[in-house]
């Protein structure tokens, strides 16, 4: 077993304080180096503030799509239409919003300091001496007050994460145009937001500020919004938002933004310049590896500036790991903190079952969400993976019609021979509590006879998952089952 007893973390998000709450508790001497407080950007700017203010959209949405079926009368004022009664206090939603983030990142703190774990606060860097003669490494610790500390690690994990990328011609200003760490500054709901980019964020936040009564513009320079998820899927979210009065603009590039007084103006790749009152840009991410040492270290970076890591987290230089979205692995925070933990276990000479993509379940939190695990449509198309597909929608589901639910459906892929379950896609209200049996099954090799014989209440949309996996076994025999 190799003896390793003092490990440095920079980084205090999901990759960093999970792997320091692994490495103390198989007795290693643990420092996290964090610069703005522990929990990262997914707790502080990214995942639980986007997800809390998509769950008051949430609450919007379903009552303004469902009120009128469901035999629920709104009390209105008199001559007004009764949607529109309902609104939203933005600076109220969004105080909450920092106050749950602050609340979580405190108890992670709280979590770690009582493991043992010591919390610095400054700037980590790797030391430009490279190994010393006992194989530790130097880390620099840039404090906030101008000094600076000198750390010996046996091991040294990065997980520094990234930050929103910036268009040089569409500069935030944090009060019109924005990113996604800006927005919740916000006062008063924008009545015209034009969000560019298409992907994961600016779809989730296209959904959630139109829920909340803005009139959304989303500017995509590809073919459809969400490209990299299940074309299916992301056909009915477009449909959903165009049919809720979403303007998406496909194929079509933004070129740059720009404030006219209380207005923001984004001039488009074929000239077309479209007005709102804010813009949100949601253009990608750039990886936090600058100026850190790294390279001179001997960790390799790649084109993008992220950290090139293998399935156990080791970078190219000795006894120095990478964790989260500084590797560009999989942008998701249960991936960074699979790949700290692992890390760890690696370092100090635990198990370690290196990291398998195929079993990561994740979710567009998008109304409908839309969840995914394992293999894709297009790894069947381009013969990566030989699978058998159904596809099951969800208005024939009896809870889904009981709840006014329309939109979505479930889709399973298997094995033509064996049946083993080898993918899945939800697009439903909370498809990210649906995927996980799917999820169970794709990671313990189950069969769709497996899934479709197990228990599902009735009814339930669940209940739709086990329907496909019945049907996936009628289509495998009929398909000859080798």
């Amino acid at each position: 077993m190799v003896h390793v007893t003092r490990i440095v973390i920079i980084g205090g998000g999901p990759g960093g304080y999970e792997a320091a709450l692994v490495a103390a508790q198989l007795g290693a001497e643990v420092t996290v180096v964090d610069r703005d407080g522990l929990g990262g950007s997914a707790v502080l700017t990214d995942c639980v503030p986007s997800k809390t203010l998509i769950a008051t959209a949430e609450v919007m949405t379903t009552f303004d799509t469902s009120y009128e079926e469901l035999g629920i009368t709104v009390a209105q004022d008199e001559g007004a239409d009764a949607a529109k009664v309902i609104g939203v206090d933005l600076g109220k939603v969004n105080r909450r919003v920092k106050r749950l983030a602050i609340a979580q990142s405190h108890d992670i703190t709280q979590s770690v300091t009582r493991s043992g774990v010591t919390v610095l606060r400054g700037r980590g860097r790797l030391g430009s001496g490279g190994q010393a003669v006992d194989g530790s490494r130097e880390v620099l610790v840039d404090a906030p007050d101008g000094t600076v500390q000198s750390l010996r690690a046996d091991a040294v994990l990065i997980a520094t994460g990234a930050h929103p990328r910036v268009v040089p011609d569409a500069q935030p200003d944090g009060e019109r145009i924005l990113t996604w760490t800006q927005v919740y500054d916000l006062e008063e709901l924008p009545r015209e937001l034009i969000v560019v980019g298409s992907g994961v964020t600016g779809a989730e936040f296209a959904g959630a500020y139109q829920a909340l009564g803005s009139k959304v513009t989303l500017v995509s320079s590809r073919d459809r919004v969400l490209p990299g998820e299940d074309p299916d899927a992301a056909e009915v979210l477009e449909d959903v938002f165009r049919r809720r009065g979403m303007n998406v603009m496909s194929r079509t590039r933004a070129e740059g933004a720009k404030r006219v007084g209380d207005e923001v103006e984004v001039t488009l790749s074929n000239g077309q310049v479209v007005t709102g009152t804010h813009c949100l840009m949601a253009v990608g991410s750039i990886p936090n590896t600058a100026e850190m040492g790294l390279e001179e270290a001997g960790v390799k970076l790649n084109d993008w500036g992220q950290i090139q890591v293998d399935r156990v987290s080791r970078t190219s230089a000795p006894g120095v790991y990478a964790a989260g979205d500084c590797t560009g692995v999989f942008m998701l925070a249960s991936v960074a903190a699979m790949q700290g933990r692992i890390a760890m276990y690696h370092a100090l000479g635990d198990a370690v079952q290196p990291l398998n993509l195929k079993t990561v379940a994740s979710n567009v939190f998008t109304d409908p969400e839309i969840a995914t695990v394992g293999y894709t449509a297009a790894d069947v198309e381009c013969g990566k993976m030989d699978a058998v597909v159904v596809k099951l929608p969800l208005r024939g589901n009896p809870r889904a019609k009981m709840q006014g639910i329309r939109d979505g459906f479930v889709k399973l892929f298997c094995r033509p021979g064996t049946g083993i379950v080898v993918g899945g896609v939800v697009v439903a209200p909370r498809a990210s509590e649906l995927i996980h049996p799917i999820a169970l099954a794709v990671d313990a090799n189950l069969t769709v006879e497996q899934v479709a014989s197990a228990f599902t209440v009735y009814p339930s949309v669940s209940g739709s998952t086990a329907e496909a996996a019945r049907q996936l076994h009628i289509r495998k025999r009929a398909d000859g089952e080798s």
